[in-house]
């Protein structure tokens, strides 16, 4: 299932990460891991943020994933079902026929 993956980093977690080279090591396992069709990373709420999404085979990938943002960076991970376009219109073209 397409996923959207957002993992938020303190601050103080973020540059001591940057510092020992962390941030650079997770972030990068991470896109090889889930080989995301999008990444964006930003600050959001003024904490730096990474956005994948990504097509999630299993929920029982959502630890695999998660847990090296958790404790590599002390980060908060969401993961949220998400549509692209032709997903929207498939499915409004489903419901339009009940």
């Amino acid at each position: 299932m397409r996923t959207m993956i957002k993992v938020t980093v303190p601050v103080e977690a973020g540059n001591k990460a940057i510092q020992e080279g962390a941030m650079q090591k997770v972030l990068a396992e991470a896109t090889e891991r889930l080989r995301p069709e999008a990444a964006y990373f930003f600050s959001d709420r003024g904490v730096r943020t990474a956005l994948y999404v990504a097509d999630l085979k299993d929920p029982s990938d959502i630890p695999i994933i998660a847990e090296p943002f958790f404790t590599g960076l002390n980060a908060a991970v969401e993961f949220t079902p998400v549509m692209n376009a032709d997903d929207l219109k498939k499915a409004l073209e489903r419901v339009s026929k009940k």
